[in-house]
């Protein structure tokens, strides 16, 4: 049997070192690319709760104001356009389309709510009260889960970034994930007059 040289130990050791060096960096970057896509998961879970609290809201309030035809309908078509838009690689691009449309059915929300006031019939029903409860509720988890998709996506990113797991990441294709920013105008205050 023939006696290994030191110098063929030490590529065999370099070698054995950087594999399982960069079997750890590629399973961190697929653990951090999971943990992504699931606190997007639970982003779209929250949304969907939303929507489908909206059919019953809507047919809560029709019962009592049937002539606000237009803003029913504009929330119809707002939530339509909101459950459609599917995002399937989280860039800013793809996160921005779906944030853009999620604004447009809170602005919709907001009118009929709005609607809401003019109709003490409306505002003293049990079902619409509860409605609108889970509603802000929900509204509120969608907050929380679109806070930890950030922080998810910002623990990802700065290991997609950073050196040298960067190497790994473009090499094997793995790219930053886009944020949910705030909405246009949600730097100024709404201005309260009484």
């Amino acid at each position: 049997m023939k006696k290994l040289g030191t110098s063929t130990i030490i590529i065999i050791v370099v070698v054995a070192i950087l594999f399982f060096w960069g079997k750890g960096a590629y399973n961190g970057l697929v653990s951090g690319e999971e943990k992504v896509t699931a606190a997007w998961a639970q982003v779209e879970n929250v949304y969907q709760r939303r929507a489908d609290l909206i059919p019953n809201l809507v047919a809560t309030v029709k019962g009592y104001a049937e002539h606000e035809k237009e803003t029913l309908q504009a929330v119809v078509d707002a939530r339509a356009n909101a459950t459609g838009i599917k995002v399937e690689n989280l860039t800013e691009e793809e996160l921005a389309k779906f944030q853009q449309a999620q604004e447009q059915l809170s602005s919709a929300l907001g009118r009929l709510i709005a609607v809401s006031e003019a109709y003490p019939d409306l505002k003293a029903n049990q079902n619409f009260l509860e409605l609108q409860s889970q509603l802000e509720g929900t509204e509120n988890r969608i907050a929380v889960e679109r806070n930890k998709f950030n922080e998810t996506a910002r623990e990802y990113n700065t290991a997609v970034r950073s050196f040298p797991k960067n190497i790994f990441a473009s090499i094997f294709g793995f790219s930053t994930k886009g944020y949910f920013t705030a909405a246009p105008g949600a730097e100024t205050a709404p201005k309260v007059e009484f």
